[in-house]
């Protein structure tokens, strides 16, 4: 549908004004039908340990995004507005990708398949080029220069006059954000084991990417993409105050998603327990600062009389016994002599 009659844009329209792209359409069916054909499978070769159904949904969640974003009305009108652009820029970088990561895919295919194709795959993760692109500091340069580099280049003009390379971008964005968010919050066997302290410092090392970028194309004083104001319908804004609408959209939302997957990370690292006896990391430093600050606990059951299982249990119970209690105490009081002196 040419830009002169598009009509104007609505929530409705977005919604209901959709166009088919082939390619699109064939790489989200054959990737859900391949996935739940390996769900099928797992559930077939392990009825007690099922994979996981909230992975499937979040799998096929990030198919749809896809989708939405090509071929709803957020597809229809990207060659008209940009803030519309920069909407569907936001859907393949940094909603999609997160989605299709936790879907784990890999692992899944892993689990479902068998000789030859089982051991190909781990060949594959286990090679240069794999444990290469997957490395942390590269998915964030590679996240980084994609944002920058199509937003305050030319490159824009470029997608505008070239619907090949529109397509190609939409790829690109894909796989750059695959990339960025694999390490950071994903849980595929690949080479790289990302700590939470380091995932978080990577997250918010790319977050004030997007402010800046919303920033710089908010401050324009001209168009920056001559070709924005060629054929655009009527209703349309004009195309510098288009700019600054999209320099919002990314400001607010990709600030805004960003700061999700990093809440998400900080509460994955704050329920795990592989390492922790099960108390979750806030816990567990909590009791090693006590302890360091009071004294180490008495034995359990040492001189009691009580069950030693007995007292650990209770042990585990709480930090805070009578004991403790006047340790601290005792601890607060000598630090307030000191402040006297």
């Amino acid at each position: 549908m040419g830009s002169q009659a598009l009509p104007p844009v609505t929530v409705a329209e977005l919604a209901s004004l959709w166009q088919f792209a082939p390619v699109v359409t064939a790489f989200a069916v054959l990737a859900a039908g391949l996935y739940l054909w390996g769900v099928l499978r797992v559930r077939r070769r392990h009825p007690a340990r099922p994979w996981p159904w909230y992975r499937t949904a979040l799998f096929l969640g990030g198919l749809a995004v896809i989708v939405i974003a090509t071929e709803s009305g957020v597809g229809s009108y990207d060659d008209v507005l940009f803030w519309d652009h920069m909407i569907q820029h936001l859907l393949l970088l940094m909603v999609a990708p997160p989605l299709l990561v936790v879907g784990q895919p890999v692992t899944l295919l892993l689990h479902a398949s068998r000789n030859p194709v089982h051991t190909w795959t781990k060949r594959l993760l286990r090679s240069h080029v794999v444990t290469w692109i997957t490395w942390p500091p590269f998915g964030v340069a590679l996240s980084v220069g994609v944002i920058v580099g199509t937003h305050l280049t030319g490159f824009m003009n470029v997608v505008l006059a070239n619907d090949t390379v529109h397509e190609s971008e939409h790829v690109f964005f894909l796989v750059s954000g695959y990339l960025y968010f694999l390490p950071l919050i994903g849980r595929e066997p690949i080479h790289w084991k990302v700590s939470y302290p380091s995932r978080l410092f990577l997250l918010f090392l790319a977050m004030p990417v997007d402010a800046f970028t919303g920033l710089v194309l908010g401050s324009e004083n001209s168009n920056p993409f001559p070709l924005l104001a060629k054929d655009r319908p009527g209703w349309a804004p004009s195309p510098l105050t288009d700019v600054h609408i999209g320099g919002a959209v990314m400001w607010v939302g990709g600030a805004g998603l960003m700061f999700a997957a990093t809440l998400a990370v900080f509460f994955a690292w704050s329920r795990e327990t592989a390492s922790d006896g099960g108390l979750g990391w806030l816990e567990t430093a909590r009791r090693a600062n006590f302890a360091a600050q009071v004294g180490p606990r008495p034995q359990a059951g040492a001189s009691s009389g009580v069950p030693a299982q007995t007292a650990r249990a209770d042990a585990d119970e709480s930090v805070d016994d009578d004991e403790h209690l006047a340790a601290y105490n005792a601890y607060l009081a000598r630090l307030n002599e000191q402040h006297d002196r």
